[in-house]
């Protein structure tokens, strides 16, 4: 096997053609411009390639928390989260070209569009961002090529991450088992609630100000009501008005991963807590990538429209706003409390989360 003929080199190397230099009007600044598009492409690729393989290990019907299945998702997750890093930096690169560079070639791309990019759509789909989520619906696939709607709409309709981290943890057997909680000592009334979070709600409440004491009424709406992970995205009707209650992640999902934050410390948990910590940091860093995607454009052509036909900037800031996949995990972070007011766990729970023998 020879270097070149296993990277396929020469496909690669032969693989840009500047419309400047076929119109007789060569723009210097094409060339990074097409191998930086290209370069993104190739990472798409690697990063639907892992995503893909976590999903497919997500999809089994049970997942041992403690098992190699897990550690692999974490590494591969982690992966994922260091290429959205580079795909950052690559704005570095891509910021030393000039807006009268890019103007040389700018309006000979149109209607060519970074809009058009189908493996990010894909990649977006099998995260989890669902199309009622989407900013500019009506333009979202009107761009494509046919075949390329239909791969958008395959991948839209298959199992995402969001969906199987969901399932996932509404399998964790924190607080089914009665005999989990023997011994647990509570301070206050159950009022049917499971007794864990019962003393939990009265001492997050005992942690809240007096300006954030609505926040309980959020607790019990993320926690309390309860909703079904088939159909998360719920019908909700408010003063005979329907709305859209769009919640991707279920009150039994919510109650497991709070509690995988609160008691990240026990090695049971700590795997788990990795996999989470790494869906908002797959967000942070997608979020910051359009952020300097945006602010790139904003340099680039001010106020004037994209070559797809986007309203440019204001496009990019409103899909800043709105695309965050992984939303409702990062929301639980408002309903943590301090580790020394912790409710104490029972002994038979701390001896499987596995601290004590």
């Amino acid at each position: 096997m020879h270097y070149s003929d296993y990277l396929q080199i020469e496909k690669i190397l032969s693989s840009q053609f500047p419309e400047s230099d076929k119109q007789g009007t060569p723009a210097h600044d094409e060339m990074l411009f097409i191998i930086i598009h290209q370069t993104y492409e190739l990472w798409f690729k690697q990063l639907l390639h892992e995503t893909r393989s976590i999903v497919e290990i997500m999809q089994k019907p049970s997942l041992n928390d403690n098992s190699p299945e897990l550690q692999t998702v974490v590494h591969r997750l982690s992966r994922v989260v260091t290429i959205l890093r580079v795909l950052v930096h690559q704005i570095d690169i891509m910021e030393t070209m000039t807006p009268m560079d890019f103007l040389d070639f700018r309006d000979m791309l149109r209607p060519a569009s970074g809009f058009q990019s189908v493996q990010f759509k894909v990649l977006e789909a099998t995260l989890g961002l669902q199309f009622q989520q989407r900013h500019g619906q009506e333009y979202y696939v009107s761009q494509l090529r046919s075949e390329e709607v239909e791969s958008v709409r395959k991948g839209e309709a298959a199992n995402s991450l969001l969906r199987l981290v969901n399932d996932w943890l509404e399998r964790m057997p924190f607080f089914q088992q009665e005999e989990n909680w023997k011994g647990f000592v509570l301070s206050t009334d159950a009022r049917g609630m499971h007794p864990f979070w019962a003393e939990y709600r009265e001492r997050y409440r005992q942690s809240l100000s007096e300006v954030e004491l609505s926040n309980l009424d959020v607790f019990d709406k993320i926690f309390m009501q309860e909703n079904s992970s088939a159909d998360p995205v719920m019908e909700t009707v408010s003063d005979g008005q329907k709305m859209i209650d769009e919640r991707s992640v279920s009150a039994p999902a919510s109650r497991a991963a709070l509690f995988i934050m609160l008691y990240r410390g026990y090695p049971i948990l700590q795997l788990p807590f990795q996999l989470l910590n790494n869906l908002l940091e797959i967000d942070e860093q997608l979020s910051t990538w359009r952020y300097r995607h945006m602010n790139m454009v904003q340099r680039m052509i001010g106020t004037r429209i994209g070559t797809g036909g986007s309203s440019g900037k204001d496009y990019l800031r409103a899909a800043l706003d709105k695309h965050y996949i992984f939303r409702d995990v990062a929301k639980l972070t408002s309903f943590l409390i301090e580790r020394r007011k912790l409710p104490q766990l029972s002994g038979t729970m701390e001896r499987k989360l596995g601290f004590v023998q």
